[in-house]
């Protein structure tokens, strides 16, 4: 059987399929595939998933592999082998908060997509905050006064400045990252093990 391979839709899938191509892989299948959410190529299947959905074939065993970024790692913690980092997905958590925003005495209010980081983050700076669960387009949240600020991964800044949001403050560093199965590396080693050396960024080192 061909392996299976889990990416994550969106930035991560296109920015992939550069590096993919570079590598001498056809990726004429990936780029046609209209809606589809399972392509078959030569070489593998290829599925794909939102990123935490990403982490969650692979953890189960659907996907031998996956492409997903560092955030859903940290955030979710899922029961993956971490592979090593792909040269592609660079971008970092950060605090971002209205220009000009003068900070209460009260408790701060915080929206997020990561909650699981953004309790740690706090608690390691020793504050106490109340976190708000958002799914969507965060930025709102500080404009319409849902929140103080937001903890929200940041690529260009360029969606901040538009909604005259600023970063306060970055604290981690993420790129896309390849992921296994656990059992998958030990059962079909055999197969996966040529794809994660063509992988493999020259220089890296597993678990970077």
């Amino acid at each position: 059987m061909k392996p299976v391979i889990a990416l994550t839709k969106g930035r991560l899938e296109k920015q992939f399929l550069h590096y993919y191509e570079a590598l001498g892989y056809d990726i004429d299948p990936l780029i046609d595939k209209g809606r589809k959410l399972r392509v078959d190529t030569n070489d593998f299947q290829f599925i794909f998933a939102k990123g935490p959905d990403v982490a969650t074939y692979v953890q189960y065993g659907i996907a031998d592999l996956g492409i997903v970024g560092g955030d859903i790692l940290a955030e979710f913690q899922p029961d993956v082998f971490d592979l090593f980092p792909l040269p592609f997905g660079a971008c970092r958590m950060a605090v971002a908060t209205e220009e000009g925003k003068v900070w209460s005495n009260g408790k701060k209010r915080i929206a997020s997509k990561y909650t699981g980081i953004t309790k740690a983050f706090y608690k390691e700076k020793g504050e106490s905050v109340d976190i708000i669960k958002l799914e969507g387009s965060v930025e709102l949240a500080p404009i319409l006064g849902l929140s103080d600020a937001i903890v929200d991964i940041v690529e260009t800044g360029n969606t901040l400045l538009e909604n005259g949001l600023v970063v306060e403050e970055e604290f981690m560093h993420f790129s896309a990252r390849l992921i296994a199965n656990r059992s998958a590396l030990k059962i079909k080693r055999a197969a996966l093990q040529p794809v994660i050396e063509k992988l493999e960024p020259k220089g890296a080192q597993p678990n970077d």
